[in-house]
This record gives structure tokens, sequence and C-alpha cells, in this order.
């Protein structure tokens, strides 16, 4: 187990550093226990619910039963819509914000426990890519037994326990997975053998701090792959070119350190590899169609709540 990803209860959360968002990491009963929980939102506590951007070192199923209000993810507001399913990747930026707050039952686990089923990171990667899933009644029961079922093995912890949990957990990813996304289009074919296996390490590679900037063949060498099969991998998986991935990864972590942070531009620019902050401005309209000040006046709530008008007296 990855020791950085799990705490012990009343561990504070990791302090947050200049233009860091803060990262929550899973509490766990002991040193020894599995990288798994599963609850109501009452269970898993207060932060289950929390109102300010933050980011995990786990996965996280949101089975919502009940409530209203928005659910921000990255930098979209998803209206809380009962019965659904959201599922939030680690490293996502997400907070519930207004109306009567979520009710309902979260699954929360690290990579760790996907040892048995490793083809289901790419299941939740695409899960996460459109984050939220609508349920009809029969979908909102079927979801909710086997989150039942999860609970009732995750108290009970009988003999065999973590194998069944591991299992039941499989089946949810897997049965979640097969929910119509919420344009209505199907998924992309998706590659497999050696060919998945450096597209998902190129995708995680670029998360990594530090990978802004990067070029295709850098990726590649350390990859240990010739930058024309990173090429041929990664438009298998997912039918785009990395060197534009790139592009939209560097823009991606601009937009979160724009809206989630108090960085000036100049800082944002060299956080994303970007020695000319003039030139950032220009990379980052040409990308988004607007400039990072207007981007951050729009998306950001402490600008916004600096400029909200006063109560009168």
């Amino acid at each position: 187990m990855t020791r950085s990803t799990t705490v012990l209860p009343g561990v504070p959360a990791l302090p947050a550093g200049p233009g860091d968002v803060p990262l929550h990491r899973l509490e766990v009963p002991s040193p020894t226990a599995l990288p798994f929980a599963v609850g109501s939102f009452e269970e898993v506590g207060p932060l289950s619910r929390w109102d300010r951007p933050h980011r995990h070192t786990f996965y996280e199923i949101v089975h919502v039963r009940a409530g209203s209000g928005t659910h921000a993810v990255d930098l979209v507001r998803w209206p809380v819509e009962p019965p659904q399913l959201a599922v939030i990747l680690p490293g996502q930026v997400h907070h519930w914000e207004g109306g009567q707050g979520p009710e309902g039952s979260l699954v929360l686990f690290t990579d760790d426990f996907l040892v048995d089923h490793p083809g289901d990171r790419e299941l939740l990667r695409e899960l996460g890519a459109h984050c939220r899933y609508g349920l009809d009644a029969g979908q909102d029961r079927s979801i909710g037994g086997l989150i039942a079922e999860l609970a009732a093995e995750y108290r009970q912890r009988a003999p065999g326990h973590e194998s069944v949990l591991r299992s039941l957990l499989h089946i949810l990813i897997v049965r979640a997975a097969r929910l119509p996304c919420r344009t209505g289009q199907g998924r992309e074919p998706r590659a497999h053998g050696r060919t998945a296996a450096v597209a998902e390490a190129f995708a995680e590679l670029i998360t990594r701090p530090g990978a802004a900037g990067r070029t295709v063949r850098e990726c590649a060498d350390r990859l240990g792959v010739s930058p024309g099969y990173l090429t041929q991998a990664v438009r298998a998986a997912t039918g785009r070119p990395p060197g534009r991935l790139l592009i939209e990864a560097r823009v991606y972590q601009a937009q979160q350190l724009l809206a989630h942070t108090e960085l000036t531009v100049r800082q944002v620019a060299a956080r994303t590899g970007f020695d000319d902050p003039a030139y950032f401005g220009r990379f980052f309209r040409r990308e988004t169609g607007s400039s990072p000040g207007a981007f951050r006046k729009h998306h950001s709530r402490h600008h916004q709540s600096l400029e909200a008008p006063s109560a009168p007296a």
C-alpha cells in the first residue's frame, strides 16, 4: 500500500502550499487496514460534503439519492439531480455547494485496492471523464443494492471479506461503465495489450507535477518507447495525437491554478513551463478564447467574493 494515500483518523490534511489545492487522504482505522471505505455521507464524515475546492489521493464513487445544489468538478458545475452516480478521480478538484446538500452513499478506495482488477483503472478514467450519470429506477436499485452489499461486507469483516469487497467493487465499476454517457454517445473502442499500457502510462505521466512543457519526445524517452510508437499508441487509445493531449494538460493545469489559487498570472505561467508571461497569455487565449485574467474573474470563487456587493448596513 502507498502509505502517503491513507492516514489514521484525526491526522490533519496535508498543508496546502502556495498555489496548491488542499489534498485529502483516505482515513483508515489502522496502519494495516485496507485502503477502502464505504458508507453514507454522515458515516464518512463532514469532509464528504466539503464546500471548498479540494482533491483526493483516492477514487470516490458517489451514489446520490436525495438533495439539491451543485457539484463542481474541475471547471464544470453539475446540478445535483437525484438519483445519480458521480465518479471523482484522484487529483480532480471538486466541491459541493448550495441547496440541501447530497444524501446517499460513497465508496472510497485508492489505486492499490484495484490490484486484482487492473483493467478497472481504465474504466474509472472513462467514468471520471463524464463524471455524472443520471439513473433510472432500475439502475438506482441495482447500484444501491451493490453499494449496500459493499457496506455490509465492510462492516462485518467476515473471513474472506477483502476478496469479496474487491469483487463487488469490480462489479460496481463494470456496471457503472455500462451506463449511457450523458451525451448519449458510445465510448471509443479501447486499445489493448502493450499499446494500451503505453497509452495508460502516458496519460498518468502528463498529470504529474513538473510535466508542464514536456515534449512528445521527452515523454517517449521517459516511457522507453520511440516518439512514433507513442503517437501510434495514444492515437489508438484516444483517437488523438499525444502533442494535442500535452497542450490540453498544460491548459488544464493553468486553469486549475487560476481558478483555485491566488498565484499571480506570472507565477501561473512559471508553474506551467512558460518563461515569458506575455507568451503564456497568448497561448492561453489561443487555447481557451479568454485571457488568464478574464478566466480567473469568471471562475475563481475568491475573486467573485471580492467583487460581490456588500450587504447594506
